[in-house]
């Protein structure tokens, strides 16, 4: 196979829906454009909102912009746990949902420290954690600690929580739905660094130049 074409160069934002996986999307620009095509972060099939995907000599770029903070909304049903921390998931305990929410959210913002989800890409022993957890396979899952800057209460009703988070790169939204007593019913990621999701467009390519001068 011939090497992938290094333009047209630069960052397109784009509003992934629910259903495909992010490597799916950046498929579908690979093949709309033919050129080597890569992304800075994944969200899960369930999950919706942006997604960073560098086009041509960018992808090379990929360091400067995987680590940049995540804002998130997210629905968090507080009456059961699963065993992936999403809707997914098999349902591991049912129980009454808490009453006052503020001391849980409070434990949660700052520097924190949550294991990772057992359905998450991280590798165990060089296999990948939801390989594992699709084989019935139980494993210890790494502790990962990171930064919530914002966890703010939008709503909270018949025991599901509406929530506005805005942390640092690699934290999972599934793995605080768990802390809660829950699991996430929606998620959708809303900002990537300066990029937001409202300004996604699939046929506009911005340039390295202008991507990196907003960081």
């Amino acid at each position: 196979m011939p090497p992938r074409a290094l333009d047209p160069s630069g960052l397109f934002l784009i509003d992934k829906p629910e259903g495909p996986s992010s490597f799916s999307v950046v498929a579908d620009v690979r093949r709309r454009t033919g050129a080597r095509t890569g992304h800075a972060g994944t969200l899960d099939p369930f999950a919706t909102g942006l997604l960073l995907v560098l086009s041509g000599a960018a992808t090379k770029l990929a360091p400067r912009f995987v680590g940049l903070d995540k804002r998130y909304l997210t629905e968090v049903d507080l009456s059961a746990t699963t065993d992936t921390g999403d809707r997914e998931g098999e349902v591991l305990e049912r129980h009454d949902p808490p009453v006052e929410l503020d001391p849980l959210l409070d434990a949660l913002r700052g520097e924190i420290e949550l294991p990772v989800p057992a359905a998450s890409a991280v590798k165990i022993a060089g296999e990948r954690a939801y390989k594992l957890h699709r084989r019935g396979v139980a494993v210890e899952m790494p502790v990962r600690r990171s930064r919530v800057d914002k966890l703010e209460l939008v709503d909270y009703s018949d025991g599901v929580a509406r929530l506005d988070l805005h942390v640092s790169s690699g934290t999972y939204v599934r793995a605080i739905a768990t802390a809660l007593g829950g699991h996430c019913t929606a998620l959708r990621r809303t900002e990537v660094g300066p990029f937001g999701v409202d300004e996604a467009d699939p046929e506009r390519l911005l340039t390295a130049d202008e991507a990196l001068a907003r960081l």
